[in-house]
């Protein structure tokens, strides 16, 4: 097997649709997730595992019951397991999430957002 870097900017060069993350790595039983974002996400949780956002273009918000964190191109935050969150972006954002394999985007909050099977790029 070839080992090779992952280009960001040839990923995300790959889509253009927003709120559909591409998984472009796994390293043990964690998925290295990148999606382009703009608006608002749902309110959601993931109450067994932590979640990271690493902005690599662009600024986002991670909304908090009680606070909100902005984040701006090579900033990350981990959001707790169990925490409810809502990502928000104002213009375009590319983002890079790391979390175990199988997790799904909407966590527990289901509805039309969730993807089932998050695709390889």
């Amino acid at each position: 097997m070839p080992y090779a870097p992952i280009n960001f900017n040839e990923k995300f060069s790959l889509f253009s649709e927003q709120w559909s993350p591409k998984i472009i790595a796994q390293m043990n039983d964690y998925h290295f997730k990148i999606a382009k974002i703009q608006g608002e996400f749902v309110w959601h949780s993931h109450p067994e595992t932590d979640e990271v956002f690493i902005v690599i273009d662009g600024e986002m918000e991670i909304a908090f019951r009680d606070s909100v964190a902005a984040l701006k191109a090579g900033e990350m935050i981990v959001v707790p397991k169990g925490v409810e969150h809502k990502p928000i972006a104002a213009q375009e954002c590319q983002i890079l999430m790391v979390e175990p394999a199988g997790t799904l985007n909407t966590g527990d909050a289901g509805g039309d957002h969730t993807l089932e099977a998050v695709p390889w790029i």
